[in-house]
């Protein structure tokens, strides 16, 4: 299923099968997770992918070869050689190529890539289940870690990432609060299944105050909302790849030293210990699957929030 431009629906085509170069691998893709960046590069809100592109960044996949399975993540390649790689953070390289992106993914049946930058998957995870690991996790973990180790955690966004954080984070112990659209009460009970704590809409003030809050929902809007639910000294992560304008606040949200960060990618160690971490606590993962066919019923049906957890395209028999 290939985008040839912005704004127009995926085509099926026929594509030569791929060559892997020396360092990478031939993979079959056997589940393939839909991404809310998917539907950013769709839209043309993130301008510069390769066209015509392969997109899916969420990949688990057998190695043609061995047989080895194995999970392809959206970063794709880093350069190993500019001062972020060397700093330890090879996700803000500046040459760095994104799986779904810069480099053709696994909307498709095969699929290329840097064996480098592949993971071993957990045994217990079937196929369909590994696949929203690969960035709804592994995006949600960093997120997790870098809005610090307080207590009570605001949620807001409750789809992919944060269905699989908040699982996480009841294991850590932490208080969960999760913030939906406003009224909807069926993904708020979903929330509550996996262990929030309390659920409301984001229109809503939580019954106290957040140490930190995770927007997962791509609304600038939501900034100056998590910041007045914030404790001092409480962090307010941002964990999407776009997100509409952020408004003008006062300042006097902003005081009292709280912070506000994004998250930008992922890093292999954070790959390494999230996919170690997951069959501990365990994760389960909520899934909806779709035949590679019908790629652009999935993208809409998330588009419109009407995904519980995370939809996933299925090329093997469904397991």
């Amino acid at each position: 299923m290939v985008l040839h431009e912005p704004g127009r629906p995926l085509r099926q085509v026929d594509l030569v099968e791929p060559t892997p170069r020396a360092g990478e691998l031939l993979v079959r893709v056997l589940a393939c997770a839909v991404c809310r960046t998917d539907l950013h590069i769709v839209d043309g809100e993130l301008s510069q992918p390769k066209l015509p592109l392969v997109l899916g960044h969420q990949i688990v996949g057998e190695v043609v070869g061995d047989g080895r399975r194995i999970g392809v993540p959206w970063l794709g390649w880093t350069d190993g050689e500019c001062r972020y790689c060397r700093a330890g953070l090879e996700n803000l390289c500046d040459r760095a190529q994104f799986t779904g992106y810069d480099r053709d993914g696994g909307y498709a049946e095969y699929a290329i890539a840097d064996e480098r930058y592949c993971f071993p998957l957990p045994e217990d995870y079937p196929d369909l289940h590994a696949a929203p690991l690969l960035c709804a996790g592994l995006i949600g973990y960093r997120a997790l870690r870098l809005s610090g180790d307080g207590e009570v955690l605001g949620l807001y966004g409750f789809g992919a990432s944060a269905h699989i954080i908040a699982q996480v984070a009841r294991h850590e112990g932490r208080r969960v609060f999760a913030f939906t659209r406003p009224g909807d009460s069926e993904t708020q009970a979903f929330a509550r299944e996996l262990g929030a704590e309390w659920a409301g809409g984001s229109d809503e003030a939580p019954p106290e105050e957040l140490d930190a809050a995770i927007i997962f929902a791509p609304v600038g809007p939501l900034v100056p909302v998590a910041l007045r639910a914030l404790r001092k000294a409480g962090v307010v992560v941002c964990a999407g790849i776009h997100m509409s304008d952020i408004p003008s606040f006062p300042y006097e949200l902003l005081w009292g030293e709280r912070i506000v960060r994004s998250v930008a990618n992922l890093t292999r160690r954070d790959g390494e210990e999230f996919l170690a971490l997951a069959p501990q606590v365990p994760v389960r993962t909520e899934i909806e699957s779709f035949s590679l066919a019908d790629a652009n019923e999935a993208l809409e049906r998330l588009r419109s929030g009407q995904i519980r957890g995370s939809a996933v395209l299925h090329l093997a028999p469904a397991d």
